[in-house]
């Protein structure tokens, strides 16, 4: 894993938080010692405080990450109509993983490269015709395979070439066999494992100035995909927030919130799984165009100050979408909600070479954290 290392130190007069404060608490803090190390005469006054956030990589050590999404659907095939037996449908999908990045070339002013090994990874569904799609969900396929990111310090994936790779071989597998009725693509949730693994430091990486350092309060906004069980290549925008200091179960960490709301447009270098023409099996294949109404939603990033990593990351969000029906006489207008949470969490040793868990329990949004 790329530790996102934050390096924190007290000024005077300022309070370092410990163990037993739970709360977020404001702190002043000086630069990392990266950064004293090239100018030792820079310093920060009290009233300036920030804290600076760096990617770090410590050679030899790998670090563990599940990766959980789960997604409640609801279709509702005419919110007009006066009755609902037999109009709405419910359905859940689930993806988790647990990806290992082990460092291979540090460099901590340039570009390092960590190889990331997808160690376990399966997919569900119930309810809805989804549920009885053909054959594993293509996202399997990428177990056991690795991939080589290069990242430069601020944490920014500066060549994501072979997972891009990654990303296309596992949307070859999401393609029936080639008959009469042309290529014919099953349900998938390849988009899950990108959301989790291309966007992991996202929250870091983001930061417009980060030689500046950050402040309590202090705001910047980014780009986050929205996976769907339809072909939708949509995004959401995210204004990050830094929140302060909060004890947590490793030590103090740094809190990042994010909130959510609907993009004009998702940026053209995002993964593709899938190219040339197809259709989509299922309901969803059978319904479009799709028109997202609305989204919105909430996420939260904690990072481990001393250790200098993520800990864990937990979205949710909910997205209105109305469905058009092909003209075939029937006057409907299907309307689908879905209630996305998506997960990172870092594994403890102890479990480290765990398979991963029942991702229905993990990642139910009634959940009051990825732990728990």
């Amino acid at each position: 894993m790329l530790p996102i290392a934050m390096a924190v130190a007290c000024m005077p007069g300022c309070k370092t938080p410990t163990a037993d404060e739970g709360e977020s608490v404001q702190t002043q803090t000086q630069a990392p010692a990266k950064v004293q190390a090239e100018a030792p005469a820079r310093t920060r006054t009290p009233d300036k405080g920030r804290v600076f956030l760096t990617v770090d990589f410590e050679q030899g050590k790998t670090l563990r990450y599940r990766l959980a999404s789960r997604r409640d659907v609801t279709l509702d095939w005419d919110p007009n109509a006066g009755t609902a037996r037999n109009r709405v449908e419910e359905r859940v999908e689930q993806m988790e993983t647990v990806v290992a990045y082990t460092p291979v070339e540090v460099d901590p002013y340039g570009v390092s490269t960590v190889r990331a090994t997808v160690e376990s990874v399966r997919a569900s569904r119930s309810g809805g015709p989804a549920a009885r799609s053909q054959g594993v969900d293509a996202v399997e396929s990428a177990r056991g395979k690795s991939f080589l990111l290069k990242v430069d310090p601020r944490g920014r994936i500066v060549d994501a070439n072979e997972l891009k790779a990654l990303v296309r071989q596992m949307g070859e597998r999401a393609f029936q066999p080639e008959g009469k009725g042309g290529r014919i693509k099953n349900p998938d949730m390849i988009g899950d494992f990108v959301a989790g693994v291309w966007f992991l430091w996202d929250g870091a990486a983001t930061i417009p100035l980060p030689a500046e350092g950050l402040a309590i309060g202090q705001t910047w906004t980014s780009q986050l995909p929205v996976p769907t069980p339809m072909v939708m290549r949509k995004a959401r925008d995210v204004t990050y927030r830094f929140n302060g200091i909060r004890s947590g179960p490793r030590g103090a960490a740094a809190v990042i919130e994010g909130t959510y709301a609907p993009a004009a447009s998702a940026p053209a270098d995002w993964p593709i799984p899938y190219s040339g023409r197809f259709r989509l099996s299922g309901t969803f294949g059978f319904l479009g165009p799709y028109e997202v109404l609305s989204l919105e939603g909430t996420g939260e990033e904690l990072y481990n100050i001393a250790a200098g990593r993520l800990e864990q990351r937990r979205q949710t969000y909910t997205m209105q979408i109305e469905a058009s029906v092909p003209p075939m006489g029937i006057e409907a207008h299907p309307h689908i909600t879905i209630k996305q949470t998506l997960i990172a969490e870092l594994l403890n040793p102890e479990s480290e070479k765990s398979e991963t868990r029942n991702p229905k329990s993990e990642t139910n949004p009634k959940d009051q954290s990825p732990n728990g």
